[in-house]
C-alpha cells in the first residue's frame, strides 16, 4: 500500500504548490489560482482564482496549458491558458495573467471566451479573506456607484451577504499598514463562508439574485481583473513571526464542560453493511446511531427493520432517527404514517428529528422560498404522533440553511446540523482550514438558540446531500472532488487527524451530543476484506470519552498541531493531538505519558482493529504526516491500567 493511500486514501498527489516571491509579496500559485498571499509573511489574502461553476454549482478543474513564468528579485510574471467543457459540448477558453511587485501590488486578470452558449451558475474571480484575525475588525468598502460604506467583517455569522454592489474592500494588515483589493469587470458581493465552514469571507462575481444558471454568448470575450494594492507604512511592517520548530502543548484546567455524546450515522443504503460490521460497532460502542429515514426517497419498513436490527444488537446506545416529512398533504396524517411504519418495524426510538422535504434544499438570497407548511406545525404533529420522544428540529443540511431559516425554538428539544468541509473546495490545505470555522458555527448557533439543548452532525468530509443542485458528484476516479459523497480521505490518517481538530475545535460549544462519523458505506469507519478506517480508532475514543469532563489544551501553533483532552474515570489525564500538516511535526508535553501513534507505520496494524502498541513518551514526540497520538498520564490512575 502507498504512503499517499495511508495518508490521504488516494493515489492522487496533492496539488502542486509553486510559491513566487517579489521582495516582501508572496503568493503560492496552486490549480490555476493564488493561496496564502503575504506581505511581509502576513497573511493579506487567503485566495484569488478564476472560478467556472457548472448548473450543481459544482466546479470545473480544467488542466493548465502554456504556463509560462519569469521571475526577478522584485517582481514575477505569469501566463496560462485553460478551458472547461460543458455537458452540451459548449466550451469556455480563457487566458490568465497573473503580475506581482515588491510594493506589494498584486494584479490577475482574465479574458473568457465562449465558444457555444456555456451554461454556467458562476464564472469569474472569488476572492478569500481570512476569518482568525479579521472577524469584527473594521472593513471599507467601495460600490459600484463609487459609494464609500466603512463597515466591519462580521463576527457573527450572518444569514445574508454582509456587502453588495463592491468595487473593492479595504482592510488592516497592521497599525498604519492597508490592504485595498479592487475587482472590475462585473458586480461582486460577499457571503460569510464560516457558514458553510470555509475559513473565509468569499467576495464572488454576479449577484445572487439574478438568475442561474445562464449562458454567456458565444464568441462574446468577458474580462475580469482583480488588483491587491498595500498602502501606508509598509516598509515599518514587522515581518510576521515564522512558525516553525518544536509545537509545546500546555494542558490547563477543566473547563467546565463534558465531551458530547458520540455518535454515528447509518443510512438505509448502509444497513446492510453495518450488519455485517456488528462486531465494528460494539467495539465503538457509540452513545447513539443517527438513522436516516426519507419517504420520498423510497425508504420504507424494511428499511427501519434493518435499522431495528442494528439497534437491537447495541441495547445501551440511544436511538435517532432523522425523519424526512414530505408535507405534502395532512401533516398528522404523514407522521402517523411514520410512527406506524416504525412500530411495525419495531424500532425502539428515543430520539425524532423531524424536517420537512422543501428544507433539504438551499434557498440562496433573492430566491424564492419553496412552498412548505410552518415549522411550528409540523412539530406539533410530530408531538402528537411520536408521544414520549425526544423531538429535534434543524435542518439535514448545513448551518447555512438554518441561519436563513431558523426554526421555532419553544416546540423543540434540541436544535441540530450538519457540515460538511468540501462545499466550495476538495483540496487538503482547504478541507483542513475549515476547522478555523467551526468555533464561529457553534457560537453563531448558540447566539439565536440560547441555551437550548444543541446536536451537531453527521460531520464526515463526504457529502451525504447536496442542498445546492441535483446530485452530488460522482468520483469514480477516488480523487478530491468538491461535493463527493465519497471522499478518499475519510480512510486516510488525513480524515482521522481532521476528527481531532475538529473535536478541539467543538471547545466551548457546550454541543451534547455530535455525530462525528459514518459506520459504513462511502463515509464509513468499516472498510472492506474486514479492515478499518483510522478514523475508526478516533471515534473509538471519542466514544469512550464521552461525558468526560473536557481540560483545556493550549498550542503553540494549533494550525499544525491541536487537539483535545478529558479526564476519565480513574481520573487519568488522556490527551489526544493530531498532525493536521502534512509535513513531519514534533510536539513537546511536560510530564509522565504512555502513549500510541496511529501514523504511516502504523497503518497495518490499526487496519485490523487493533490500536498500535503504547510507549512511555520521552520529552519530545515526533508526529509523522498526519498522524494522531493518544497519550495518557502516568501515575494517577487507582486502577493501574495504561494507555
Amino acid at each position: 500500500m502507498s504512503d499517499r493511500i495511508k495518508l490521504f486514501g488516494t493515489d492522487e498527489p496533492p496539488a502542486a504548490s509553486r510559491l513566487m516571491t517579489a521582495g516582501p509579496l508572496s503568493v503560492e500559485f496552486v490549480s490555476g489560482g493564488l493561496r496564502a498571499i503575504r506581505f511581509r509573511g502576513h497573511e493579506v489574502l487567503r485566495a484569488i482564482a478564476y472560478v467556472v461553476r457548472d448548473r450543481d454549482w459544482g466546479t470545473y478543474d480544467p488542466p493548465i496549458e502554456d504556463l509560462t513564468i519569469e521571475e526577478e528579485r522584485d517582481r514575477f510574471n505569469l501566463r496560462f491558458e485553460a478551458a472547461c467543457e460543458g455537458p452540451d459540448g459548449a466550451r469556455l477558453r480563457y487566458r490568465a495573467r497573473i503580475a506581482g511587485e515588491a510594493s506589494g501590488q498584486l494584479s490577475f486578470d482574465v479574458e473568457a471566451l465562449p465558444s457555444g452558449a456555456f451554461e454556467t451558475n458562476r464564472c469569474g474571480f472569488c476572492v478569500l479573506h481570512p476569518i482568525e484575525h479579521l472577524a469584527g475588525t473594521a472593513a471599507e468598502v467601495e460600490h459600484v456607484d463609487g459609494s464609500l460604506e466603512r463597515s466591519a467583517f462580521p463576527d457573527l455569522i450572518e444569514p445574508w451577504q454582509p456587502f453588495k454592489d463592491i468595487r473593492a474592500l479595504t482592510h488592516e494588515i497592521a497599525p498604519g499598514v492597508r490592504a485595498t483589493c479592487r475587482m472590475e469587470g462585473d458586480i461582486f458581493e460577499m457571503e460569510d463562508q464560516r457558514a458553510w465552514s470555509d475559513a473565509s469571507y468569499k467576495t464572488y462575481v454576479r449577484p445572487l439574485a439574478l438568475p442561474w444558471p445562464y449562458r454567456m454568448a458565444s464568441g462574446v470575450v468577458e474580462r475580469q481583473a482583480v488588483t491587491l494594492t498595500i498602502t501606508g507604512d509598509a516598509a515599518a511592517l514587522q515581518p510576521a513571526a515564522i512558525q516553525n520548530g518544536v509545537i509545546d502543548i500546555a494542558l490547563g484546567d477543566a473547563t467546565g464542560e463534558t465531551l458530547p455524546r458520540f455518535g454515528l450515522a447509518v443510512a438505509p443504503e448502509e444497513a446492510e453493511a453495518a450488519l455485517a460490521g456488528l462486531a465494528r460497532l460494539k467495539a465503538i460502542a457509540p452513545q447513539y446511531l443517527l438513522f436516516h429515514f426519507d419517504p420520498l426517497a423510497g425508504h420504507g419498513v424494511d428499511d427501519l427493520k434493518r435499522f431495528a436490527s442494528i439497534a437491537a444488537e447495541c441495547p445501551e446506545a440511544g436511538i435517532a432517527l432523522e425523519f424526512v416529512l414530505p408535507a405534502r398533504g395532512d401533516l398528522d396524517a404523514e407522521c402517523q404514517a411514520g410512527a406506524q411504519a416504525i412500530r411495525e418495524a419495531g424500532l425502539r426510538l428515543d430520539t425524532l428529528v423531524v424536517g420537512p422535504d422543501a428544507d433539504r434544499g438551499s434557498t440562496p438570497p433573492g430566491s424564492a422560498w419553496p412552498d412548505c407548511p410552518p415549522l411550528a406545525n409540523i412539530y406539533a404533529a410530530a408531538r402528537r404522533a411520536f408521544p414520549g420522544v425526544r423531538l429535534g428540529g434543524g435542518m439535514f443540511s448545513y448551518f447555512t440553511e438554518l441561519n436563513r431559516k431558523r426554526v421555532p425554538l419553544e416546540p423543540l428539544d434540541f436544535v441540530t446540523h450538519a457540515t460538511c468541509p468540501i462545499v466550495h473546495a476538495a483540496d487538503d490545505r482547504s478541507v483542513m482550514e475549515t476547522l478555523e470555522a467551526i468555533p464561529f458555527i457553534t457560537r453563531s448557533t448558540r447566539a439565536f438558540i440560547g441555551d437550548k439543548p444543541y446536536r451537531l452532525g453527521p460531520t464526515t468530509i463526504g457529502m451525504r446531500q447536496n442542498p445546492y443542485g441535483s446530485r452530488i458528484m460522482p468520483n469514480p476516479g477516488n480523487k478530491r472532488v468538491p461535493m463527493a459523497a465519497d471522499d478518499p480521505r475519510g480512510r486516510g490518517l488525513f480524515g482521522a487527524a481532521w476528527a481531532v481538530g475538529y473535536a478541539a475545535r467543538l471547545e466551548g460549544s457546550g454541543v451534547e451530543a455530535w455525530c462525528g462519523a459514518s459506520l459504513a458505506g462511502p463515509r464509513g469507519l468499516i472498510l472492506g476484506n474486514g479492515r478499518v478506517a483510522p478514523l475508526f480508532h478516533v471515534a473509538s475514543g471519542l466514544a469512550r470519552a464521552a461525558g468526560d469532563p473536557r481540560i483545556g489544551v493550549t498550542s503553540s501553533d494549533r494550525r499544525r498541531v491541536d487537539g483535545y483532552a478529558h479526564r476519565d474515570a480513574d481520573r487519568r489525564s488522556i490527551v489526544w493531538l493530531a498532525n493536521l500538516t502534512p509535513e513531519p511535526q514534533t510536539i513537546r508535553l511536560p510530564g509522565r505519558w504512555r502513549h500510541w501513534v496511529l501514523d504511516e507505520a502504523s497503518f497495518a496494524e490499526a487496519a485490523s482493529g487493533e490500536a498500535p502498541v503504547a510507549l512511555e513518551a520521552g520529552d519530545t514526540i515526533p508526529l509523522g504526516p498526519h498522524a494522531v497520538v493518544r497519550l495518557v498520564s502516568l501515575g494517577a490512575s487507582r486502577s493501574g491500567q495504561d494507555a
